[in-house]
């Protein structure tokens, strides 16, 4: 069910406006390209989450019946990650605890979210694009999607230039130092709550899934 959530979402983002193994290196690990089967229209970054790499989602995401879409599969860097008592696997950024007083990485997060920007960066300028990803890649791509409705990254200073036309969360999260004050930022800027009204955002969580406690969920 949620797959055909994300396939129509997609599908949506396609009607508005041949596979490859190829892979290439950054510093956040190895990225997997899908490559679309027809013509070129969308890509996506789609984000994995705690403790997994882009290379697991490939099969999945040219299973699909999206031929217009190219992914693009990174893979986090590898860090220690303090919900897990400073266990090192790979992450978009660390959590502490899933809490209303947990202090949020930042650094990490903004870290992460310009890589995405990097790699949607060299896009045509015809093609269309936007972020996915599941659990922690959910949360980040949702922290993606406030840098694009903000025009900035958290830390004020740096422009955030990627227009995004859909986010996609999969049993993810917003960031909660995010969600407290994204509503009055957003309330406070014309132009921000004109790209939050424009931005599809996909948000699903499914009924199995204890990755985190589901108050910190979306």
């Amino acid at each position: 069910m949620i797959l055909f959530h994300l396939t129509l979402v997609l599908n949506f983002v396609v009607d508005t406006g041949s596979t490859s193994g190829r892979s290439r290196m950054s510093d956040f690990g190895r990225t997997h390209v899908v490559r679309p089967r027809g013509k070129h229209q969308v890509t996506i970054v789609w984000l994995h989450g705690m403790g997994d790499n882009g290379a697991s989602w490939t099969q999945v995401l040219d299973a699909l019946p999206l031929p217009n879409i190219k992914w693009i599969c990174p893979t986090a860097p590898v860090r220690p990650v303090g919900m897990l008592g400073g266990f090192r696997c790979t992450a978009w950024f660390d959590v502490g605890e899933m809490s209303e007083d947990t202090v949020e990485d930042m650094e990490g997060l903004d870290s992460s979210a310009a890589h995405i920007a990097n790699l949607l960066s060299s896009e045509p300028a015809d093609v269309k694009v936007g972020i996915g990803g599941f659990s922690m890649g959910g949360a980040t791509a949702l922290y993606s999607a406030t840098c694009a409705v903000l025009g900035r990254y958290g830390n004020g200073n740096i422009p955030y230039n990627i227009n995004l036309k859909a986010v996609v969360s999969l049993s993810g999260w917003l960031p909660t130092g995010i969600s407290r004050s994204l509503s009055n930022r957003v309330q406070s800027s014309q132009e921000a709550a004109r790209r939050a009204a424009y931005l599809p955002i996909l948000i699903t969580h499914g009924t199995s899934y204890d990755g985190y406690n589901f108050a910190f969920q979306l």
